[in-house]
Order: C-alpha cells, then sequence, then structure tokens
C-alpha cells in the first residue's frame, strides 16, 4: 500500500486562514470563530465531541469520520500545539488538548525552539527543528507504513 502525506479537516476560512491574529491561552483561533472555521464539521453526526443526538450526514460526515484512517503520525506546526512564541516560557504547557488528546499517533511538532517530548495517553509530541523534508521522513518512520496528517502551519503545507 502506498504511504501519502495528506491534509484532512484542516480547518481553514473562506479568506485562507486557519487561526485569526490574537491567538492565547483564552483564545486557540486568535480573533477567528470557531464555529465558522468548524461549522461544518461541528454539526456531523461523526463530530467526537458532540453532546446531542443526531448531525448531519453526506459528505461532511465522511471527512469527519475517516479523520483517523490509515493516520500513523502527525505533523503539525507550533501555533497549532500552543500559543506561546520564542523560547519555551512554560514547559508544564502540554497543548490544548488535556490529557487526551485527539491524534492518537506520534506528532511532530515543527518548531525552532525544541523542548523535550512527552506523552499524554497515546500520544507523543515531538519538538523538532528541521526542514519539512526531514520531518516528514521522521514522521513516515514513526506512521510505520500509515499515512501522515498534516495538520497545522501553512509552511508544512505550502513545503
Amino acid at each position: 500500500m502506498t504511504q501519502y502525506a495528506r491534509v484532512h479537516n484542516f480547518l481553514l476560512s473562506a479568506d485562507g486562514y486557519g487561526a485569526g491574529e490574537g491567538q492565547s491561552l483564552e483564545r486557540p483561533f486568535g480573533h477567528a470563530d470557531p464555529a465558522e472555521l468548524g461549522g461544518w464539521a461541528f454539526a456531523t453526526a461523526s463530530w467526537p465531541n458532540r453532546t446531542d443526538a443526531g448531525g448531519t450526514r453526506g459528505i461532511d460526515d465522511y471527512f469527519v469520520r475517516d479523520y483517523h484512517r490509515n493516520i500513523g503520525a502527525e505533523i503539525m506546526g507550533r501555533n497549532k500545539f500552543g500559543p506561546q512564541r520564542g523560547p519555551w516560557q512554560d514547559l508544564e504547557w502540554q497543548g490544548w488538548w488535556g490529557d487526551e488528546p485527539p491524534f492518537h499517533t506520534p506528532v511532530f511538532v515543527m518548531t525552532h525552539h525544541v523542548r523535550p517530548s512527552f506523552t499524554l495517553s497515546d500520544t507523543t509530541f515531538h519538538f523538532v527543528n528541521a526542514d519539512p523534508h526531514t520531518v516528514l521522513a521522521m514522521a513516515r518512520e514513526a506512521a510505520n507504513g500509515r499515512d501522515v496528517r498534516l495538520g497545522g502551519g501553512a509552511t508544512v503545507i505550502r513545503e
């Protein structure tokens, strides 16, 4: 089977942004409205954080349901991981997701400021200061033949 690097369920506005300016701990998407960016996904029957019964079916639901299919690793930019910039001020910060991150794979966070890897549940975060091709090679090896999801970072996706 061919191993792919793929962008899957990347929230993006019609104007081409995945997060707005002013990102902070309180506002992970900055000035952008997450309901506007992800409304299509949140409305589906397969949205994992759904608290009510129902939800839409169709192509949007298929994409949400297929989120984990054949994914063995993820690459993301540092802004998707969290709002800190520059050298790490707080190594206690372990991402937006709490003790149960939704990835369930090794995650390679591209950053100019490395920090020690850590594991939450079944997700291990690795912080890598390398070019996208090198990080992709690392993620492909970790994925063990499965696909690599490109989960955030304009540079990651462009490269």
